[in-house]
């Protein structure tokens, strides 16, 4: 697929992950922001790397973009969106606002194909556009879709998951609707006469809560398989819900993850030395050892303790053991596998750094050797992208004096 050229309103986490997801293919995306109020307010979060809007928490999801301030709240801030659309002939808009501020802010599907008939146009927000005026934040859709009932220790506090789930799961699902939109779009042309094909594009909504609940296959079904078993429905620590004993369980000198996925693995762990304690006539089956899940949990603790991580782990491989260390986010970003797949960039003093993992190495980041441009300052491109889509340097001064960019 030819590279396309991406617009979006954006901030917070969920919608810059997924424009991100578009700059790993080497397309072109166009952040906008606010002329007031600083821009992304994540611009201003964690540490500080040297220039004021641009803090560790807003560079990583933004490296490789451009940026432009608009103001939308008045109309020829709505015109100057439009002629960047037509001029750029922008191919996707995107945007996480408020569904109620879609009109307001003149960015709703029916105002922006005017300036592109093909547009294929994406909206996320919390709970999609039949409830306009609620706001998507993680830890609070966290707690509201039941991911923090199911986190945590049973007899504790719920507790959110280690990383924003909700924002990451919606980020990808509209990577992945747009993509799509753009492959019907493909398909449809060729059985379409010379301007046929003008309106051609697509409205994407999407909701962060009916993503993240797609996710709870393995706990909604339940409530139609088991209605009456209500304790399934609650927090489990580190065991698995079904398959009897995976857990976490300390060693020598650290913690490792054991999962045991069926009885033949089961017979395996028994005999490991050390751990032939567990063995019982009525622990052979999952349905057994869920009866007496937690002396068998006590039974593996004593043996764990008898190795160093890397022991257990070599015992654990000889026998076709799935295991695991609990690792360290440093330990992980030393993995092998990890390391070589990191995305890089250089940050305002020069240092080269290491960020997190492209999901895919695509042949435009293996290209640049996963060095991508340092996430851009706050309207950085407004004079280069406003004189590309035909405004002279006195009428950008103009828009800056008027307070439209």
């Amino acid at each position: 697929m030819e590279a396309k050229t991406v617009l979006s309103l954006e901030q917070a986490l969920a919608l810059p992950y997924a424009t991100q997801r578009f700059v790993h293919l080497g397309w072109r995306v166009i952040r906008i922001e606010s002329t007031v109020g600083g821009g992304d307010p994540n611009r201003y979060i964690g540490s500080d790397k040297g220039i004021k809007d641009l803090h560790s928490y807003f560079i990583a999801p933004n490296i490789g973009k451009e940026a432009i301030t608009i103001n939308l709240k008045i109309e020829e801030g709505q015109e100057l969106l439009r002629k960047v659309i037509k001029e750029l002939k922008v191919d996707i808009f995107l945007c996480n606002t408020l569904p109620m501020r879609y009109k307001q802010l003149g960015i709703d599907f029916e105002t922006l194909k005017e300036a592109n008939p093909e547009l294929i146009w994406c909206g996320i927000s919390a709970l999609g556009p039949d409830y306009p005026d609620i706001a998507g934040y993680d830890p609070a859709l966290q707690a509201m879709l039941g991911c923090m009932h199911l986190t945590g220790e049973p007899d504790r506090d719920p507790m959110l998951c280690g990383i924003p789930v909700v924002d990451l799961k919606a980020g990808d699902e509209a990577f992945s609707q747009v993509l799509l939109a753009l492959l019907e779009q493909k398909d449809l042309s060729p059985t379409l006469s010379k301007g046929e094909g003008e309106g051609n594009g697509k409205e994407i909504f999407i909701s962060m809560a009916q993503c993240f609940t797609s996710w709870l296959i393995t706990a909604l079904p339940e409530l139609a398989f088991n209605p009456e078993e209500t304790g399934r429905f609650t927090r489990s620590g580190n065991e698995h819900r079904s398959f009897i004993p995976c857990n976490c369980y300390s060693t020598k000198d650290g913690y490792v993850y054991l999962a045991i996925g069926n009885d033949i693995q089961w017979e395996k762990l028994t005999k490991i030395k050390g751990f032939e304690h567990t063995a019982k006539p009525e622990r052979k089956t999952n349905a057994g050892r869920n009866i007496d899940k937690e002396n068998i949990y006590e039974d593996i603790r004593q043996g764990t303790k008898l190795y160093t991580n890397s022991e257990f782990i070599k015992v654990c491989v000889e026998n076709n053991l799935a295991v695991a260390p609990v690792n360290t986010i440093p330990e992980v970003a030393n993995l092998e596998f990890v390391k070589k797949n990191m995305l890089k960039t250089k940050l305002p003093l020069g240092k080269t750094v290491e960020l997190f993992t492209a999901p895919i190495n695509t042949d435009f980041l293996m290209q640049r050797d996963m060095n991508l441009e340092l996430a851009p300052r706050l309207g950085e491109h407004n004079d280069s992208i406003f004189k590309e889509i035909g405004l002279s340097s006195e009428e950008i001064e103009k828009l800056k004096e008027e307070g439209i960019i």
